[in-house]
């Protein structure tokens, strides 16, 4: 009895691998066809040369799936990594439609009595604050256990991370965060200003929760993280003096800056000088920066738009978006004339009929302030934040400053997430290609600053002025 039980168990862990297995293998599959098929750089990336070397990585991925299918997110990246087009990339599913249990890590929960905590201690046992919401540490055993109590994506006492204290207020986290399926991650920790902050490295952090909200929530908002992700860039508007106007834009995702610069109108048209910091601006919409762009104009310049890339896949895409609904109100009657003009030309590219190829802007106003505008750029500039580089460097006003050029992701544009059999994750494909690549590529090149700062950058910003800022404010302010 004992051995036909071990035999169904060794059964079922086979057939389980062999159905992991089947699924990854089943997305990769997904993945490479796509790309093939549908993704508008194919053509330009993929020659005789080196399609020996691609069909080599294809092999080398499946055994790595089929050896190892926990990392299958990591190979899923690798292929998508050699096409070296930033926008295409995979991503976990976040909002994944109810899978079969077996595919999801298992919650988990702990309970202890909040009030048993102690309130002011030298450990991280206690109740913390952070900008989502709060949870409870308790000691227990050798480690210990942090449970929600109102974070958002998690329940009322599942387990958000266990510690376990390395000396001198170091602790290794095995952390279960929501958008990673909750399955376990390392990650290290540290506790500083005598017990009242909690810094996950490289990622966030936590105050210690008082009896006074209001001075929590302050120190949470003031207190300049040891270990930051240089991630966090916020807008900010401001005056330096009566000669120069700073905006901040983290990025062009929604009508923010439109809304901004329109706000600060008046006080930036009656300064001489304007500075436009987008650092860590990784794009969005073109239609987002229209009122900057509109503000820096000095003389018409001419733009190359985008094609699109026209398939069977492409074109069934748009017509399913159109069927059920998923495209934007408004939005159909131009859905439809791109895919009835796609059919004209399947296999090749076409320009959406509502535009011309290239057309050459002309605007009816130049503005007399600001006479200059200097555009602080770095590294994680990327897509519709580059696009509005090029049209800021048709003006005579503008002077780029930075240590370092953009990204350089924006050649293969207008990208759509498609999900993978799986359900776990998306493949995100460009639709369009720039009418300007040939003779000015920005792939894995960038755009480089005008002047450069000779000064180490921020790594954390925030809603902070820096050396930056000052540098290129003197620089627009100096006479010779």
């Amino acid at each position: 009895m004992k051995q036909f039980i071990a035999t169904s168990l060794l059964l079922l862990v086979f057939f389980y691998s062999q159905a992991q297995e089947t699924k990854y293998l089943a997305d990769f599959d997904f993945v490479i066809h796509k790309i093939k098929n549908d993704y508008p750089g194919y053509a330009d990336k993929v020659n005789e040369k080196n399609l020996i070397e691609l069909k080599k990585l294809e092999n080398e991925i499946r055994d790595l799936m089929i050896q190892y299918p926990d990392s299958c997110y990591q190979y899923l990246n690798m292929y998508t990594a050699w096409f070296k087009d930033y926008h295409l990339r995979i991503s976990y599913q976040r909002k994944a439609k109810k899978r079969n249990t077996t595919e999801s890590c298992e919650k988990k929960y702990a309970s202890f009595n909040l009030d048993s905590l102690q309130k002011e201690s030298k450990s991280l046992e206690g109740i913390w604050i952070g900008y989502r919401g709060s949870f409870a540490i308790k000691k227990m055993d050798q480690q210990y256990i942090g449970i929600s109590i109102d974070l958002p994506a998690y329940e009322e006492n599942q387990v958000l991370f266990e510690a376990i204290e390395k000396g001198d207020n170091e602790f290794d986290l095995t952390t279960y965060r929501n958008y990673r399926q909750f399955a376990a991650r390392q990650e290290k920790a540290s506790l500083l200003e005598n017990n009242s902050v909690l810094e996950i490295h490289d990622d966030t952090r936590y105050v210690r929760k008082t009896t006074n909200k209001k001075s929590d929530m302050a120190f949470l908002l003031a207190y300049l993280p040891k270990y930051p992700n240089g991630l966090n860039t916020y807008t900010l508007s401001m005056s330096l003096n009566d000669s120069t106007f700073y905006l901040r834009i983290p990025g062009f995702s929604s009508n923010h800056c439109n809304e901004i610069v329109e706000k600060y109108w008046k006080e930036i048209t009656t300064r001489p000088n304007l500075i436009i910091d987008i650092r860590n601006n990784g794009g969005g919409q073109d239609t987002y920066y229209q009122k900057l762009a509109e503000l820096i104009y000095t003389n018409p310049y001419e733009s190359k738009g985008v094609e699109w890339y026209s398939t069977k896949g492409i074109i069934e895409d748009w017509e399913k978006a159109i069927k059920y609904g998923h495209i934007k109100k408004g939005g159909e009657e131009w859905s439809e004339a791109l895919v009835n003009k796609m059919k004209e030309n399947i296999g090749g590219f076409v320009i959406h009929p509502f535009y011309e190829a290239d057309t050459t802007v002309t605007r009816d106003t130049i503005y007399s302030y600001p006479k200059k505008v200097g555009i602080i750029i770095n590294g994680r500039n990327a897509s519709s934040a580059e696009q509005f580089l090029l049209t800021a460097k048709n003006s005579s006003k503008v002077t780029l400053f930075g240590n370092e050029s953009t990204a350089g992701v924006l050649d293969y544009s207008n990208i759509t997430p498609k999900e993978l059999p799986s359900g776990k994750y998306n493949l995100w494909l460009p639709a369009t290609r720039s009418r300007r690549l040939l003779e000015k590529p920005i792939d894995n090149i960038g755009i480089a600053p005008d002047i450069y700062i000779p000064m180490e950058p921020a790594f954390q910003l925030y809603d902070r002025l820096d050396d930056w800022v000052y540098f290129v404010q003197y620089y627009l302010e100096y006479q010779d």
